[in-house]
């Protein structure tokens, strides 16, 4: 294997290859620590600006707290059992396929000096653990207006080590690891992160119910400009979340950042163009709309194809995010809130598969998998469909279950009337919103 994947997958000292003894680089290791806060900075500012002035004006503080919230607990969840699940060693092979052991919670047998390739294994446990965070954070935007906040903490803290956290594991956890083991590409995060915290954020919709009013009253925006300028933060942090997935300061991080920008600018262009045609207005929020979609798209391609990749992944993904939040949701009647499903679960999905068709077969570039070991396009498509489908099932099942065992626990997972009515801000926090 290439020296840039040998870094993933020394994910902890045990899974380091044999003959090769694990060097601190200083440029690799500030390269990660830059790209942890990158991806850190997503979340309690990107996604939460992003969130927050697409709500109504009486729930903007409440929606920036239930992402904030979602960063904290998530964090303090994956410190305690999630890193453990995802990347530790479970007790059989036949359990290993599926999640990590628990001999490493709360960073048991882990050592300040160990390395996970050419740096310290401290760094790596951060940056997964700024990706727990803005996942279970992206499905937020389907609830906000209505669910209980203690119920969103409860349902944060359990979903993250019992959803997530396996969903890593079979992913990116490595030999022995179910979907990886099956060569499914995930550059950064379009199965892990993107359908993952998506399809969660719609199966909540569902169970909460719509917000009082749906399609019967105005709920325009709080601050369009806010909305824009979390996605301009999104796409700035996005860079260690591309970037840092190739796990150091080499090429595969370069080309990351390419693909990243040129697929963003495309879904941007490509969002307003549609709007332009479907509606003669081109608007600031689906500019920021375009962004976002663009760059969960490329998300899991990013370091695996080129410039024509790229562009058609951008395009492709916007025009999918835009029927899903423009078609789909009327179509169907659900109340995703502020179309997490729509943008991150669709957009998510293409990417995914898009990877499986745009990949270069280059031996340089791919881990191991069909398409690498025998130049078997179709076969990587196959695997590539069959990761979102295991994905999709075990995110829609873990939801729910996490869902009812969080509202049991805190007495009803819905707010009641009369709050909704006030706003979550003074009902819940008592503190007024923003009026704008």
């Amino acid at each position: 294997m290439k020296k840039w994947l040998l870094l993933a997958l020394t994910l902890l000292p045990s899974l380091a290859l044999a003959e090769d003894t694990p060097t601190l680089d200083s440029g690799d290791t500030a390269w990660m620590m830059m790209s942890a806060a990158l991806v850190l900075l997503m979340t309690p500012a990107g996604l939460a600006l992003f969130y927050a002035g697409m709500t109504r004006s009486k729930n903007v503080l409440n929606t920036y707290a239930m992402v904030l919230s979602a960063f904290v607990v998530a964090f303090v969840a994956w410190i305690a059992a999630g890193y453990s699940v995802a990347f530790g060693t479970a007790s059989s092979e036949t359990l290993q396929m599926f999640m990590g052991g628990f001999g490493n919670m709360f960073l048991d047998g882990i050592k300040w000096n160990d390395l996970s390739g050419t740096y310290p294994t401290y760094v790596f446990v951060v940056f997964q653990g700024t990706f727990a965070a803005i996942t279970v954070a992206i499905a937020s935007g389907s609830v906000i207006e209505r669910i209980k906040f203690s119920t969103w903490i409860v349902f944060v803290a359990i979903w993250t080590i019992v959803v997530y956290a396996p969903i890593t594991h079979m992913v990116w956890g490595g030999a022995g690891a179910y979907l990886f083991d099956a060569g499914a590409l995930d550059f950064a995060g379009g199965t892990v992160v993107h359908m993952n915290g998506g399809l969660a954020g719609l199966v909540l919709a569902f169970l909460v119910g719509k917000r009082t009013g749906y399609n019967k009253v105005a709920m325009k925006p709080m601050s369009v400009m806010l909305t824009a300028l979390g996605a301009a933060l999104l796409w700035f942090g996005w860079y260690g979340f591309n970037g840092g997935s190739a796990f150091g300061a080499n090429s595969i991080a370069g080309l990351a950042y390419l693909t990243t920008t040129l697929a963003t600018a495309v879904a941007a262009i490509t969002w307003l163009v549609i709007e332009w045609m479907m509606f003669k207005k081109p608007t600031l929020l689906g500019a920021a709309s375009g962004v976002v979609a663009g760059l969960v798209a490329i998300t899991p391609a990013a370091g695996f194809v080129d410039v024509g990749g790229a562009m058609i992944i951008g395009a492709v993904g916007s025009a999918v995010a835009f029927f899903g939040v423009a078609v789909l949701k009327k179509k169907l009647g659900y109340d995703d809130s502020l179309d997490a499903f729509g943008i991150h679960f669709l957009a998510g999905l293409w990417g995914a598969l898009a990877t499986g068709i745009f990949a270069l077969a280059d031996q340089d570039l791919l881990w191991d998998g069909p398409l690498k070991e025998s130049g078997d396009r179709m076969g990587q498509f196959m695997v590539q469909l069959e990761s979102v489908l295991v994905v999709g099932v075990f995110t829609l099942v873990g939801t729910v279950i996490v869902y009812y065992i969080a509202s049991a626990l805190t007495g009803g997972g819905r707010v009641d009337e009369e709050t909704e009515s006030v706003g979550l801000d003074e009902g819940v926090h008592g503190e007024r919103g923003l009026n704008i």
